[in-house]
């Protein structure tokens, strides 16, 4: 045990004790170290965790508090808001230094602004690190200084300023413990499991956690990232990483997966092509952070500021509830739906094509598909989801044009050809023989109602895909009239 006042660790969306700079910097001095994680949901405004993020972040807090237990560290729960939980820990163990991993949403940033400056008017050591990137968002730019908004000069600079090296190593376990004189609250009473039948699916899928991050990252080096390139637009072939929640959750860092990468697929002579076009979507990910942090109102408004007069639709509470729970009578539209409610998570060709349906053949604005996304994906991370809803609308860097509407019938044929993901999760379609299984109202009527599928939405789909597109090319040719 030991009396001396102790270094802070703030942990945020850093949940590891490998490869987390705040944490080693808090070791390397050689005091006590005292970890904590404020619940502040306020703090992030209309941002706060969703359901399924909740969900998450119990059972990570949980892990985490194991992992930092036999280093000899304690993790303490507090409540928000943040600044003044946090400054009043300082002001009540005498704390020396508070150090913590950088988060790059606006609402985190201003938090993080204001607290360094209240801790040093308190004579308290703040510092903060990159934890979550492989490159800071000031660190790279175009030729004239200005930020990218393309992607492909993004990834070309970006692969120059960035090396494969290893991660820093856990801290070795601490000797001198530190007691806090009053604990603090217990994961239970932070509420954040859900009441509801719905996160048996999650629990099914996932394992949250350092521990299951690093399990789930050897495990697609070793058994899907050969083939790779071509397998990830399949949903039926399980061949992406599943990492986004990990990566969301920090309980693997970016870096950590580079180097795994290289370690595990570098020839030699460079990546593989699978591997490296890996690669390439980590780097997607650091673009997405690019972009929020130079445009840190796209959460909300438009990056392009043409589409903010665009005749978007008064959502229809009917269909946008039928969109929701992946009951508009399009099979892989809705097995999309029905995937994410069951498991936290949505293959990421289909939320295109979700996504696609929404924005363009409802023209329903995009923030209705993000602040669901934003409530039921477990790996619900709002640089990623503001990139990915922005750029389906066609409203973002780098996006889709509006007048590429995806088909999810070709789609269907195309990445689902036999129907299995929509038989996984649509079951009423089970039986549907595999050349309708996309387009199962063209089923003769007796072979319907043998079926089952008579008086269902996919006797008669909800959305007319003919002429919801050319609705919605007409509206895109009248914008800003």
């Amino acid at each position: 045990m030991s009396t001396r006042s102790p270094h802070i660790v703030w942990f945020r969306r850093d949940l590891r004790v490998r490869d987390n700079p705040a944490l080693t910097a808090a070791c390397a001095d050689g005091g006590p170290v005292l970890a904590v994680y404020v619940h502040s949901p306020r703090d992030a405004g209309p941002w706060g965790p969703g359901g399924a993020s909740r969900w998450w972040l119990h059972h990570s807090l949980a892990a985490l508090t194991s992992d930092l237990n036999r280093l000899g560290i304690p993790l303490l729960l507090l409540r928000g808001p943040t600044r003044s939980a946090l400054l009043s820990l300082c002001s009540r163990v005498q704390a020396r230094a508070v150090s913590w991993n950088r988060r790059y949403e606006p609402g985190s940033i201003e938090v993080d602004k204001r607290l360094k400056a209240q801790l040093a008017a308190q004579g308290v050591v703040a510092q903060s690190f990159n934890g979550s990137l492989l490159i800071e968002p000031w660190q790279i730019t175009t030729g004239v200084g200005s930020p990218y908004r393309v992607f492909t000069p993004f990834w070309r600079k970006a692969q120059t300023l960035v090396q494969a090296e290893p991660g820093l190593p856990a801290p070795e376990p601490r000797r001198n413990h530190f007691v806090v004189d009053a604990p603090g609250l217990t994961l239970e009473s932070l509420k954040l499991l859900p009441r509801i039948p719905w996160a048996g699916g999650l629990a099914a899928t996932w394992q949250p956690g350092e521990a299951g991050a690093h399990s789930r990252l050897e495990r697609f080096l070793v058994e899907s990232i050969q083939g790779y390139r071509e397998g990830r637009d399949y949903p039926q072939k399980q061949s992406t990483s599943g990492l986004s929640p990990h990566l969301a959750f920090g309980e693997v860092s970016p870096r950590q997966v580079l180097a795994a990468v290289h370690a595990h697929w570098n020839s030699g002579m460079g990546l593989t092509p699978d591997a490296d076009f890996f690669v390439r979507e980590l780097f997607w990910r650091e673009f997405s952070y690019h972009l929020l942090f130079h445009f840190p109102n796209t959460p909300t408004e438009n990056l392009n500021a043409d589409f903010d007069t665009f005749a978007w639709r008064q959502p229809d509470p009917v269909l946008l509830k039928a969109w929701q729970q992946g009951r508009t009578g399009l099979p892989i539209v809705d097995a999309g739906m029905r995937e994410l409610w069951k498991t936290g998570t949505m293959h990421n060709r289909v939320r295109m094509l979700v996504a696609s349906v929404l924005t363009k053949n409802l023209r329903y604005h995009w923030l209705h598909g993000a602040r669901w996304f934003w409530d039921t994906l477990v790996d619900a991370d709002l640089a990623n989801n503001t990139q990915g809803w922005q750029w389906t609308a066609g409203t973002g860097a780098d996006a889709a044009p509006y007048f590429r509407i995806f088909n999810p019938v070709t789609q269907g044929e195309r990445f689902d050809p036999e129907g299995g993901y929509v038989r996984r999760f649509v079951p009423e379609l089970a039986e549907v023989p595999t050349r309708f299984i996309h387009q199962p109202w063209l089923l003769p009527p007796a072979e319907q109602a043998r079926l089952g599928l008579a008086g269902t939405p996919y006797v008669r789909p909800l959305i007319d895909l003919a002429s919801s597109r050319t609705e919605a090319l007409a509206a895109y040719k009248t914008r800003g009239d």
